[in-house]
């Protein structure tokens, strides 16, 4: 069996890698400004993600999440879709995987996937309300402890589940 041998200075440190793990922005975008993508984007170079992966809900989902009406999916992902274009780096992704689905996408299978997909480690970039909703579910403590929350703004309610886990979750004004 050959030997791949490679020959390096003494004292040599290979290169840090500079950029790291993925930004999972969750929403469903429905009322998100440039201005909210623009944090976003700012918060991943800040943090050094290699990658923001937008994740635009489907219809159904929001419907069964938070019991409002939305408007399509491809209405909500078009703009998004836009943003990336006009910024043209290539490390930003429309995840349109639900919209594919064209149905209801549980917390867990849409993580699951996400995580399966993209580069570890996994922060989730989610609104107060959503992240409320996402520690009322009963995987919540199963997929906390695989991820870290960075919630938009800092929550007028915490939800217990959300505030026992207080060391895995920060709001985006304290980062």
């Amino acid at each position: 069996m050959k030997r791949n041998l490679q020959h390096v200075p003494y004292g040599y440190e290979p290169p840090r890698e500079g950029a790291k793990g993925t930004l999972i922005y969750y929403d469903t975008f429905a009322e998100t400004s440039e201005e909210d993508l623009n944090q976003a984007l700012k918060m991943m170079k800040e943090r050094a993600f290699a990658k923001l992966v937008l994740y635009p809900l489907h219809e159904e989902t929001v419907k069964r999440m938070t019991k409002q009406h939305t408007e399509a999916f491809y209405k909500r992902e078009k703009p998004l879709l836009a943003w990336c274009e006009e910024l043209g780096t290539p490390n930003i992704v429309v995840e349109s995987w639900e919209g594919k689905r064209k149905k209801y996408t549980p917390v867990e299978a849409a993580l699951r996937h996400l995580t399966e997909k993209y580069s570890a480690p996994h922060f989730v970039y989610m609104s107060p309300q959503m992240a409320n909703t996402f520690a009322s579910y009963a995987s919540f403590e199963e997929w906390i402890v695989k991820l870290r929350l960075i919630l938009t703004s800092e929550p007028e309610i915490i939800h217990p589940r959300l505030e026992k886990y207080g060391s895995r979750w920060s709001a985006d004004d304290q980062a």
